[in-house]
């Protein structure tokens, strides 16, 4: 059963928004974003920044597993590297946040390529090792250098709007010298505060990632990288470079973990090494699972429902007698282990299969196949 019209030509089939309803859809998906933070409360708004950052942090990591299939446990190592890069070029370049998380991102990129050759010879089980110890690699060399990332004791983030921090302030831009000083800013009669300002920069930096993979899908590179994924040694006979397109995926994965590193230093405003470790990375796996791993639909899907399914397992799991005594951050986990295993077992396909399901009902209706 297809889920979209025929199409006739190689044109319509590469349109991202090919009908009237895709680009309707896209009209009022729009709308609701943009009003999401003038209409929900300061917490609300948090947990749709967090989404954000997991989304990105999610649509990496598809890309390496997804599309290229290299297993990677060290994504937080990436996370690591942008984040600690933002808060440096901040707090002691006076360079501004919106530039640092890009930088960030190159940072980890630089690093992706150095690790990528290593998984020309590796895969599996044997690839996921490799990237284990780049998270305890990672995370030695931050401990070690208190002078830049502050060691153990972790490092404050001072996410400035502009050059100079209060130089901007001389400036005719009615915009924030520096976002830690929690100040509003008035735009007529809109008021913003920090949380919402930081929601339509991290929703600029989600759309961006998400039309970067979305792209890169369809493109020539992203459907080399499925050949080799499905069958290194077949897509080399048809012409495929296995090795460049892994060390692209490594490059481009990194990057983009990297911008989600930076998005969460400038959310959190205090890093610790403590957080980027291994628990991190497999929190990142889960998320790829739970949405459909192979698809950017499944990448959005994951992070969006792995950082809501926090909230409401920590409000669920009160309710149960043998979890009353546990710390929300534990009945949390639970809850999304056994998420994950559920769908593990009675849907592989993850909230992309539901998706499927319900796209192919609507496109047969009122008919049954």
């Amino acid at each position: 059963m297809p889920t979209r019209p025929l199409v006739t030509s190689y044109k319509q089939d590469m349109r991202l928004f090919p009908d009237l309803w895709h680009k309707l859809g896209l009209v009022v998906w729009t709308a609701l974003l943009l009003v999401f933070p003038l209409a929900f409360d300061d917490h609300w708004v948090t947990i749709a920044n967090n989404c954000a950052i997991a989304v990105v942090g999610a649509t990496a990591l598809m890309i390496l597993t997804g599309f290229a299939g290299q297993i990677s446990l060290g994504h937080a190592a990436f996370l690591a590297l942008g984040a600690y890069t933002t808060a440096v070029l901040g707090g002691q370049y006076d360079v501004p946040f919106w530039l640092g998380i890009p930088a960030g991102g190159v940072v980890a990129a630089v690093v992706g390529l150095m690790v990528g050759p290593f998984a020309l010879r590796l895969r599996g089980l044997y690839l996921a090792i490799v990237t284990v110890g780049l998270v305890f690699l990672v995370n030695h060399v931050l401990l070690h250098m208190p002078d830049i990332t502050g060691g153990p004791t972790g490092i404050e983030v001072s996410s400035r709007y502009w050059f100079g921090g209060a130089g901007a302030a001389e400036t005719d831009l009615p915009v924030l010298d520096n976002f830690t000083s929690r100040n509003p800013l008035e735009l007529g009669p809109l008021y913003f505060n920090f949380g919402q300002l930081l929601y339509y920069f991290f929703l600029v930096f989600a759309l961006a990632t998400v039309m970067l993979a979305k792209n890169l899908q369809r493109s020539t590179t992203g459907r080399a990288m499925m050949a080799v994924r499905d069958q290194d040694i077949a897509a080399a006979v048809l012409g495929v470079h296995p090795a460049r397109v892994k060390i692209i995926a490594f490059g481009v994965s990194s990057f983009l973990a990297g911008v989600a590193g930076g998005m969460l230093a400038v959310q959190q405003t205090y890093l610790s090494i403590e957080n980027f470790n291994l628990h991190m990375s497999i929190e990142y796996i889960a998320m790829i699972v739970l949405g459909g791993i192979g698809t950017v639909f499944g990448a959005v899907a994951g992070g969006i429902a792995f950082v809501i399914l926090d909230p409401i397992g920590q409000f669920v799991t009160e309710f149960l007698p043998f979890m009353a005594e546990w710390s929300d951050n534990q009945r949390a986990t639970v809850l999304f282990a056994g998420v994950v295993c559920g769908f593990l077992i009675f849907e592989p396909l993850g909230l992309f299969g539901i998706w499927l399901r319900i796209k192919r009902y609507f496109a047969g209706w009122p008919f049954r196949y």
